[in-house]
């Protein structure tokens, strides 16, 4: 969950021939879906359940710097790379369904569980299960690096849109387009300490819960009802099934769940330090670069972190070619809505 700032194996394919046969229809839109997409509006209703009954292939796994990289990969591999980046509490499911829409548009697309998450592992025991924003951020280049990928559209929410954003504002080289959910979400942990109106910090309770040892043995013991209860609050018109929250709760068994987890949330309310390796990095994201890639941010109508003013929250920090779309949606925006999600990547691409 986020905060706003400011306030070699052979290619795994997805959802087998039937759903393939189905992504034509899905980007294909016409009449009102297309009508909807373009006013920025999601093309399913806020009570659908998109992808709950789609699955993808195995796990590709891979070693990128500190980390064994777990990942699912679909569509041709001289297409043009887009990188999706999940969030916490979330998965790479949250793109289960916006992988074969992009897939069948002649895109390359990788999702990988971030650290901590499903079966990516740290590849030492004494390495520190660190989870400050710059160490996520070279962890998606060091995969691009290992994956020969030069240049990529990045598309993320939460976790994932701050990592991002990151790679977007300090190696734009990069970055062919950015989707941020949630707009600018790169962390200045100073101003990170200072209240914000209480209506904000009773949402974000989660993250004073995980600053005490309490809050450590609550998430350890209560994992999965804990992200279930997180889920139900972010996205208060998404009606998942137990079958798709389960799936993704599969990925918090993950050994380092809990060490990220906390590591996380507690770096960013300054209650523990970085890593030495990251300090020039944390600085340069400290001044609050601004982001000249092309970029389309996403609202969530109904995810309650969402900033007042239609994204002129963070306006300003966008500097190159720039769309806003607000979708009546929750937190989870590329789940709850896939097909305006997907559009909407395509749409970059073409800035």
């Amino acid at each position: 969950m986020e905060i706003p700032e400011g306030i070699a194996q052979t290619r795994r394919h997805f959802l087998g021939a039937t759903a393939a046969a189905a992504v034509a229809a899905q980007l294909g839109m016409t009449g009102e879906a297309q009508e909807q997409s373009k006013m920025g509006k999601p093309v399913v209703s806020p009570g659908a359940n998109p992808g709950a009954g789609a699955s993808f292939g195995p796990v590709k796994q891979i070693n990128v710097g500190d980390l064994d990289v777990g990942y699912v990969e679909a569509g041709p591999a001289n297409g043009r790379p887009v990188i999706l980046l999940h969030g916490w509490p979330y998965d790479i499911h949250s793109y289960v369904a916006v992988t074969p829409l992009l897939a069948g548009k002649g895109y390359r697309v990788v999702v990988p569980y971030l650290r901590g998450h499903g079966t990516t592992r740290f590849l030492s025991r004494k390495t520190p299960r660190n989870a400050q924003q710059a160490a996520f951020a070279l962890d998606i280049i060091a995969l691009m690096d290992a994956l020969k990928i030069d240049r990529a559209i990045l598309a993320g929410y939460d976790w994932g849109a701050r990592t991002a954003d990151i790679i977007a504002a300090l190696w734009p080289e990069r970055c062919k387009a950015l989707i941020s959910v949630t707009g600018y979400l790169i962390v200045n942990v100073e101003a990170n300490k200072l209240p914000t109106p209480p209506k904000s910090e009773w949402a974000w309770w989660y993250q004073y819960y995980f600053a005490t040892e309490r809050g450590v043995l609550g998430l350890k013991e209560y994992r999965h009802d804990l992200a279930k209860l997180v889920w139900k609050f972010n996205s208060p018109t998404w009606n998942f099934d137990e079958a798709t929250f389960d799936r993704t709760a599969a990925a918090f068994n993950n050994p380092d769940y809990v060490s990220i987890v906390i590591d996380n949330y507690r770096w960013r309310l300054g209650l523990t330090k970085g890593e030495p390796q990251y300090e020039a990095i944390e600085k340069r994201l400290a001044a609050a670069p601004v982001i000249k890639v092309p970029t389309i941010t996403i609202d969530g109508a109904h995810d309650p972190f969402t900033p007042p003013g239609n994204g002129s929250a963070y306006r300003k920090k966008f500097a190159g070619k720039y769309a806003h779309q607000t979708l009546k949606v929750g937190h989870n925006v590329p789940q709850e809505a896939p097909q305006a999600f997907a559009k909407a990547v395509v749409e970059v691409d073409g800035f």
